[in-house]
């Protein structure tokens, strides 16, 4: 749901029209608008933001890790609109247990790259993703190394 104070922002306000139910909450803050969305509603979202609000570039997807709190995750989707230049964060939150989303790759196969990465670094799996591998660490590294609990002490090899 929108907070009364985001209901005049024109990206904003398509949003919640399409779907009131993706919008968990947002804010807007130094000239960026930043919507949290509610995971299962991923890949509707972006691809109503690409094929009818023009976000046609998708320039990263990252994750952060919140522990200990919970949910842990969040998986973060910057967008652009090159027409408006008009720059969109989106996040979702996922649980610590079993960090899953949806892949966003059938809207920008660009995705591909990104969302290996955040599966190799943080450990959030990608459904339907088409290449879900490692990407940076060899096949045989154990865990996920930019998690807040991953030890930084003993054998790599």
């Amino acid at each position: 749901m929108l907070p009364e104070n985001l209901n005049e922002h024109a990206t904003a306000a398509a949003l919640e029209a399409f779907d009131a139910n993706a919008v968990v909450t947002a804010q807007f803050d130094r000239g960026e608008l930043t919507v949290e969305i509610a995971p299962e509603k991923i890949v509707s979202v972006c691809g109503f933001l690409k094929y009818d609000q023009g976000f046609v570039r998708l320039s990263t997807v990252t994750g952060v890790d919140w522990y200990p709190a919970e949910p842990r995750f969040e998986v973060v989707y910057h967008l652009h609109s090159l027409d408006r230049n008009e720059r969109l964060r989106l996040k979702c939150r996922l649980p610590g247990g079993d960090p899953e989303i949806d892949s966003v790759t059938e809207v920008w196969r660009g995705a591909n790259w990104f969302e290996r990465e955040t599966f190799d670094l943080f450990g959030v799996r990608f459904r339907n993703h088409p290449d879900l591998r490692r990407i940076m660490l060899p096949d045989h590294w154990e865990g996920h190394p930019l998690r807040k609990d991953y030890s930084i002490t003993g054998d790599r090899v």
